[in-house]
């Protein structure tokens, strides 16, 4: 027999006449069956998600994502520079350490403000008001001879460097479809994971033989070379703007990257009707912080991000003031960390991905759709090993920077990929305000520990006081513990009909 849906117009339309003429209550059939061949052939001439080509695509995305390396390169290349600055401006390291505390409560606040005012009023706009924000501040600190202007600077900083990675994954969303989504997020985290390794490195090189004001000198070039390829190169993608890119752009969403957009793609530009705009509301992700096991997935990555904060900003300084290295020497002790927590991050992402197939073939094929799958136990295997390996890192930390900070990267890496998946996994319809929610606690928490970290050391010294960091490190067990079991008591309970 000849299947329906490879019969002819004609054909297809005598059939429904014979099946009419013998049987009146055929009619709702025939009706669901012309609808059915209707949505297949519709369904085949589904648009593509975006106008842009594959070229044009990976252009966006390595702006976007150069873009987004300036947020962690602008924290790192100055944790060398530390001690200097504190000489310079004949202020106490405890007081320069301020500057850093100052830049991660931003850095936890900007994001969720400006996020909220890109998905309103388009990419571009935002995007030109962070390296506006971004290349005076640099400019002001290279200038200014105070430890107030300075931190006040830092902060304005922070806040236009520091949304720059939420913006990227906007942009990733705006261009491409969730089966090609996963080698965009790539290029974008590579940027962002080189900066961590090479910042203290180009920082401690510029201090040691130029002065640490050309630290900002040299990031007023890099960025001031880097806006003037964005404005003129970077299209507009949000879709509530431009739709899947065709959408018609006058003004500040004009570039001249519409002109090397194929002509007939440029001819038929629909006009796109865009949403009413709201005030944007930096709060808008803090409820999720009422999801109990999603607040316990946070305070994991939390604690470990505070801990690995301070010794990141306490390396720089200790390795010139114990070990008397250099400012260039000071920056490579931070390569250790940098390339165990890359390695780390790849090798901790397969392992999930293999751990999570596995489980879901012993449960005979069920997936995180079901009440009954351990995803808490699925994505924090091992869990425990690594919070162990950390804090053992953090307590001998003073007596072998090398060695424990190579330990402690690739343990914190581990623990960041495994608690952002799970966090991710307990929030699929809403991942991008559970990852806000995440940034503005870990930023606050890890800024409160670099400010208590210098009165810390000075009262009870260095030993002790990373002794209290491991020992904070180690209250994630019961944390992880607890969540095991919240798990365990949800998937006891019977699915309901």
């Amino acid at each position: 027999m000849v299947p329906l849906s490879e019969k002819v117009p004609g054909e297809i339309e005598d059939l429904n006449h014979d099946v009419l003429l013998q049987d009146p209550e055929a009619i709702k059939a025939n009706e669901t069956t012309t609808q059915t061949v209707d949505t297949a052939a519709s369904s085949s001439e589904e648009p593509p998600y975006s106008v842009f080509t594959k070229w044009q695509k990976r252009w966006i995305n390595m702006n976007s994502s150069f873009a987004a390396m300036f947020s962690t390169l602008s924290s790192y290349i100055y944790y060398p520079a530390l001690t200097s600055v504190s000489q310079d401006l004949d202020v106490s390291l405890s007081l320069i350490n301020l500057t850093v505390t100052s830049y991660l409560i931003i850095a936890g606040i900007a994001p969720a403000f400006l996020g909220d005012m890109a998905d309103q009023s388009g990419r571009r706009p935002i995007y030109m008001l962070m390296f506006v924000l971004m290349i005076s501040a640099n400019i002001g600190i290279a200038l200014q001879h105070s430890f107030p202007a300075l931190l006040v600077l830092r902060m304005l900083q922070s806040a236009g460097s520091s949304p720059m990675i939420s913006a990227g994954y906007g942009v990733i969303a705006d261009i491409t479809a969730v089966n090609e989504r996963g080698g965009f997020v790539g290029i974008l985290l590579l940027m962002t994971d080189i900066a961590p390794s090479l910042g203290p490195v180009i920082g401690g090189a510029i201090t040691d033989e130029l002065g640490w004001r050309w630290i900002f000198w040299f990031l007023v070039i890099l960025t001031g070379a880097h806006f003037f390829i964005l404005v003129l190169f970077m299209p507009e993608t949000q879709r509530n703007i431009v739709g899947d890119g065709s959408g018609k752009v006058t003004g500040i969403y004009w570039s001249f990257f519409t002109l090397f957009q194929n002509r007939e793609t440029k001819a038929n530009r629909p006009e796109i009707k865009r949403p009413k705009r709201r005030y944007p509301n930096p709060l808008s992700c803090l409820p999720i912080l009422r999801h109990k096991e999603s607040f316990l997935t946070i305070l994991i990555y939390a604690i470990t991000y505070s801990v690995k904060m301070t010794l990141q900003t306490a390396l720089g300084a200790q390795s010139v003031e114990i070990y008397k290295l250099n400012y260039l020497t000071s920056g490579l002790v931070y390569l250790p960390s940098g390339v165990s927590g890359g390695i780390a991050s790849y090798f901790t992402g397969r392992y999930l991905d293999w751990n999570y197939k596995r489980t879901a073939e012993k449960l005979s094929g069920y997936g995180r759709d079901s009440p009954q799958f351990p995803i808490e136990r699925t994505r924090l295997k091992g869990i425990f090993v690594l919070i162990t390996v950390s804090s053992l890192g953090t307590l001998g930390y003073g007596l072998a920077l090398m060695t424990k900070a190579f330990l402690t990267g690739g343990s914190t890496a581990s623990t960041f990929t495994m608690t952002s998946t799970l966090l991710t996994d307990l929030n699929l319809d809403r991942s991008a305000t559970a990852h806000a929610a995440s940034n503005i606690v870990r930023c606050l928490m890890a800024g409160g520990a670099i400010g208590i970290m210098d009165p810390l050391i000075n009262a009870i010294g260095f030993g002790w006081c990373f002794a209290i960091y491991a020992a904070v490190a180690l209250l994630e067990i019961p944390v992880v513990v607890y969540l095991y079991k919240m798990g365990d008591r949800r998937a006891q309970q019977p699915e309901s009909s």
